[in-house]
């Protein structure tokens, strides 16, 4: 056989092999042609038609700029969802102007049983006191709802006896019997909650707001301790004052002009709190202007500014804690009690900066 026939059958063979397989053995590869060579314009052509590809070289690595693609996030439908999706609560006149007032009652009850209490008189006082502790346990235990509330309930109100009566009785006014009631309220409280297995399973979720009522209740207590330090009655009118004048311009403001609004899920304007908190130190100072020493205008303004400050912050917290309840599907308590929480809570923990700063800073 002639080399040329021998190249003719090997090529045959190579070709039957490569279509009985199913593969592309027999497919060999070319020498390169001229006009196959990978110029600039070749790379050009394959970089345009290269899918996802971005300006900066990267696939979908760098954003393409605003010229190419058009500004995102005009879609006028969107925003409609948006402010859709945040309601604007509207601020109740008449309801402001309630908890306003509601909050100047309040302070002057607690101011005026303050002035009339003495050496020999101070079981008056300590049933005002215990009148507007009552109203502190209803309001924030029905709003706040812990677990067991009627164990909860009923271990403040015990313990706002006991703080009562150990300021009352008590040879030497101190504050470190009171920790030591709203320490063992709490733990009782707490154990309490444990007794029942559906309350069990919450108590983790409730030990801040159990914490917050004890507090709280034992908190106002305070108030006949001062009225037995020598500058105490002083301090309370100071410190009551602004307490009370913050709350009550702050509402009468937010009745009549919200604005600009805290959150629009909170009827609260800003300009109520800060004007209040204004006249509240404007007013501290002025008592402080014609009290006897050790108070000056300067030392009337810092007790008025803490006590109002701290007096709008628990208010407004209180505002927006009961805002999250209701978006969380919680169901509406009594509305008194809903109302009556923020002047209750601010006059409540005000008190214990009131109480550090007389022995403190006056004594």
């Amino acid at each position: 056989m002639l080399p040329a026939d021998d190249g003719r059958d090997d090529c045959a063979a190579m070709s039957a092999i490569g279509l009985g397989s199913g593969t592309i053995a027999g497919v060999l590869p070319s020498a390169p042609r001229d006009n196959d060579s990978w110029d600039d314009d070749v790379s050009r052509e394959i970089a345009r038609s290269a899918p996802g590809r971005s300006s900066s070289g990267f696939y979908a690595g760098a954003p393409e700029p605003a010229s190419r693609i058009g500004a995102r996030g005009d879609d006028p439908e969107e925003d409609e969802e948006i402010e859709e999706e945040i309601p604007v609560v509207p601020v109740r006149r008449q309801l402001s102007v309630a908890i306003a007032g509601f909050a100047g009652l309040l302070g002057v009850g607690l101011i005026l049983g303050a002035q009339t209490s003495g050496p020999d008189a101070r079981l008056p006082y300590a049933i005002v006191v215990f009148g507007v502790q009552l109203l502190y346990i209803l309001a924030f235990t029905m709003a706040i709802r812990p677990p067991a509330p009627g164990t909860v309930a009923g271990v403040c109100v015990a313990a706002a006896m006991a703080a009562d009566y150990l300021a009352v009785g008590r040879e030497s006014a101190g504050i470190l019997p009171l920790i030591l009631v709203a320490m063992v309220g709490y733990g009782v409280a707490v154990a309490g909650q444990f007794i029942r297995p559906d309350d069990r399973m919450h108590v983790r979720d409730a030990l801040s707001g159990t914490l917050l009522i004890v507090v709280g209740v034992v908190s106002f207590a305070q108030l006949i301790v001062l009225t037995r330090k020598p500058v105490g009655t002083q301090a309370v009118l100071v410190c009551l004052t602004a307490v009370a004048v913050a709350l009550l311009v702050a509402h009468l403001v937010d009745a009549f002009f919200p604005r600009p609004r805290i959150a629009p899920q909170v009827p609260r304007g800003a300009t109520g709190m800060i004007v209040g908190a204004m006249l509240a130190t404007l007013a501290a100072a002025g008592l402080g202007s014609v009290l006897v020493q050790p108070f000056t205008p300067a030392k009337g303004a810092l007790l008025g500014f803490v006590a109002a400050g701290v007096a709008g912050l628990v208010d407004l917290a209180v505002n927006y804690s009961e805002v999250g309840r209701r978006m969380a599907g919680d169901t509406p308590t009594f509305w008194v009690a809903r109302h009556m929480q923020g002047p209750l809570g601010a006059f409540a923990l005000a008190l214990p900066g009131a109480y550090v700063l007389t022995i403190f800073f006056l004594g």
